[in-house]
């Protein structure tokens, strides 16, 4: 199984969103999704910043651009800005695409069920739109940030599959394994909103 650190704390965002959708709403989930974009970018503007400011490198006076070392490789701190550039950029478009149909998918199944089978929502939504974000955060961050670690010597496919597969079932495990505690979360922030049954926290005395 190969997965990307990344990958690792990713997983959460999706339990983050179905919390949302099941207490808040689905307008309140979207704006979440909106919220990590916007968090996203402005941790690109910081890098950005950061190799547009003065530094320690060595930078060709010409150009303005940093010098390559003798191995011919970029100062670290630029090879890791332009790599979370490619990096980053890809992870957004699959983030956004995946979010959305989270969102989309858990409240088709909540009213399809008129708000039972929470199970069913949570794991539903999630295992569908984790495909979603997989296979598209894999073919964006390779044909376009060029930043997979992949065998130019073998065959590109089966090792882009192999990304794609080992991704999917970490992230397929850890919905799975989450079921049991959206319950108990659930449980326990329903009184705490001051909601019943099935009740959503969207009204406007709520609110205010």
């Amino acid at each position: 199984m190969v997965v990307a650190v990344g990958v690792l704390p990713y997983p959460v965002t999706f339990l983050c969103t179905d919390l949302i959708s099941e207490l808040y709403g689905e307008k309140k989930a979207h704006d979440m999704v909106w919220v990590g974009l916007l968090l996203n970018i402005w941790v690109v503007f910081l890098l950005w910043l950061g190799g547009a400011l003065p530094g320690f490198e060595p930078m060709d006076a010409a150009t303005g651009q940093p010098l390559l070392d003798e191995a011919g490789r970029l100062p670290v701190f630029f090879e890791v800005q332009q790599l979370a550039f490619g990096a980053v950029a890809a992870s957004m478009m699959a983030y956004m695409a995946a979010q959305f149909c989270d969102v989309r998918l858990f409240h088709f199944w909540k009213k399809l069920t008129n708000g039972r089978h929470l199970w069913l929502r949570n794991n539903a939504s999630t295992m569908t739109s984790q495909m979603i974000d997989t296979t598209a955060v894999i073919l964006i961050t390779h044909f376009w940030a060029n930043a997979l670690p992949v065998d130019r010597t073998a065959d590109l496919w089966p090792q882009l599959m192999t990304f794609i597969l080992s991704g999917y079932v970490f992230k397929l495990t850890v919905a799975a394994l989450d079921t049991g505690p959206v319950y108990l979360i659930v449980k326990y922030l329903r009184p705490y909103l001051g909601l019943t049954g099935y009740e959503e926290a969207v009204d406007d005395s709520f609110e205010a």
